[in-house]
């Protein structure tokens, strides 16, 4: 089968070679699984770097999130098990963690709704607590990431502010259902987000991204809110000034969703079965903004890595070069 693999880390459009490799063997409690869709994520580039928390042996296959099909044709969601992921025609996965999809999805629609979904689902509803009628705001809100957290916000009856950076992003955020869209390299953030607030600010902020954005979020966070750090896309992680919470009175809360499935997997189908739910009736619909060939998976990954996509990209390898739609 083919496979993409990281022989050495670096950019991923270096670091990733596609190769020729015998289908995976799965060990104990794991399945074999034909690789449907598989979704980019931005941890897939941080492996490739070698900067992730996570780092499997090398050579290893990225690709953490698919929708795969088993031995007895069951279409089905998950986490492949590394070094055996989603950039290759067939993966392995543990069997204790499959997710049936959805069927109201596509092969790349269903791909795309696991991680981001989940983490915006937690972070929003376990971790923030975020109720009808508040304000949101959510960073790189035309992004993978943000863009779940953006329709999971609207769906809980949230009024939400997106921040993005340029037009293009804008317009997607618009058309996600954002309530104000600040375009954060034409806007002052921090002055936008008041006049939108009337000066209170935003009850839950919700940051991928870190660094300035994160410094953002402590000068425009409501009395009693709430700022969810879900990960640092920018690069730079911040250091909370906590006196600065204490004065202002608002919360810091970590994310780190995969703790989850092994501290309370319930929780993890649970979730689940409220996105199968939300997907069904058509309130969330991942945003899959390109499908390419396996071929091209490489450079698809260093767009997402570099930062100049919006919504999701998916590796489907039925798709011939050239074929991408």
């Amino acid at each position: 089968m083919q496979a993409w693999q990281v022989h050495q880390n670096g950019e991923p459009a270096e670091a990733m070679r596609l190769v020729e490799v015998d289908r995976p063997t799965p060990g104990d409690g794991q399945v074999l699984l034909k690789v449907r869709a598989a979704n980019i994520n931005f941890p897939d580039a941080l492996m490739c770097r070698g900067h992730y928390q996570v780092r499997p042996p090398l050579p290893f296959t990225p690709g953490v999130e698919i929708c795969g099909e088993t031995e007895d044709g069951r279409r089905v969601i998950a986490n492949p098990a590394l070094p055996h992921g989603g950039f290759a025609e067939y993966a392995v996965a543990d069997a204790a963690a499959l997710l049936p999809a959805p069927e109201a999805l596509d092969d790349a629609e269903a791909a795309a709704l696991h991680i981001g979904y989940q983490t915006g689902w937690f972070g929003l509803h376990r971790r923030a607590r975020l109720e009808a009628g508040e304000t949101l705001l959510v960073h790189a809100a035309a992004g993978g990431v943000g863009s779940a957290a953006v329709q999971l916000g609207k769906a809980a009856g949230a009024r939400v502010i997106g921040v993005v950076g340029g037009a293009d992003k804008a317009r997607v955020a618009r058309e996600l259902g954002c309530d104000v869209v600040i375009d954060r390299r034409a806007e002052d953030v921090i002055g936008a987000v008041k006049e939108a607030t009337g000066g209170r600010g935003a009850d839950v902020i919700y940051d991928p991204v870190g660094g300035e954005a994160y410094t953002q979020s402590t000068k425009v966070v409501a009395f009693e809110g709430r700022i969810v750090v879900v990960g640092f896309a920018s690069g730079s992680i911040p250091s909370p000034a906590l006196n600065h919470a204490l004065v202002k009175n608002y919360g810091v809360l970590g994310l780190h969703w995969g703790l989850y499935n092994t501290k309370n997997p319930k929780l993890v189908l649970h979730c689940h079965e409220q996105l199968t739910e939300l997907a069904a009736r058509g309130t969330i619909k991942p945003l899959v903004s390109e499908r390419v060939p396996l071929g091209e998976a490489a450079a698809a990954v260093q767009r997402v890595a570099d930062g100049v996509t919006t919504g999701r990209i998916a590796v489907v390898p039925t798709l011939e070069n050239g074929a991408a739609a």
